[in-house]
């Protein structure tokens, strides 16, 4: 469902903007506070014990768009309205990523920034058949995006990558190295030396 969300209908969060979490393991946190935004007709809690990944952010473009930033509230609140209230009919895709653009612009993103996340997640959405309803209409805003980020972000994520593939396969040759001189190399467990006393 698509609900119209009016420029000037107040809207805010209620807690933050900071977010206090706990780590969990390398890529996911849980929320210690929970994270309320009071939207022009509902108001949505994302509840203590919330596992979060911040901004789900592909590694190519972290240099640009890092996991956490002044944004981390509403990614917080995005990964809210998509894993819970879109199930549950409460709210729609479209307004679910309307939602995070708004948020981010409450909490003082740069334009160009919020512009680029919200192109993101409105193209992620059509990787899920939920969230493809209403896209078309996002089409031209999308496109518009597109064209501004692809000069910027091209170059650097293509070294990137470069960058990460020529790591990934230094550390699986060096790994296998240490495999090969492990076996080789005698352990000093295995063999019992007498210590040298150089007192004598």
């Amino acid at each position: 469902m698509d609900r119209q969300l009016g420029d000037r209908a107040p809207m805010t969060f209620v807690t933050g903007p900071r977010v206090l979490v706990r780590q969990v393991d390398d890529t996911a946190w849980r929320l210690e506070e929970a994270v309320v935004y009071a939207g022009r007709t509902d108001t949505f809690t994302v509840p203590v014990g919330t596992l979060t990944d911040f901004a789900s952010v592909p590694r190519v473009f972290a240099w640009l768009v890092p996991k956490y930033g002044r944004f981390t509230a509403a990614a917080v609140l995005h990964d809210h309205l998509v894993r819970v209230e879109r199930p549950a009919g409460r709210v729609g895709a479209r307004d679910a990523d309307r939602l995070f653009a708004r948020a981010m612009r409450e909490l003082g993103v740069p334009f160009l920034l919020r512009w680029f996340m919200w192109g993101a997640v409105r193209l992620g959405s059509l990787t899920d058949r939920d969230g493809r309803s209403g896209w078309w209409r996002d089409l031209p805003a999308v496109l518009l995006v597109l064209v501004a980020a692809l000069p910027v972000v091209t170059l650097p994520a293509l070294a990137i990558l470069v960058g990460m593939v020529v790591f990934a396969v230094q550390e699986f040759v060096v790994y296998g190295v240490l495999l090969v001189v492990r076996a080789v190399r005698p352990t000093d467990r295995a063999v019992n030396r007498p210590r040298p006393d150089w007192r004598t």
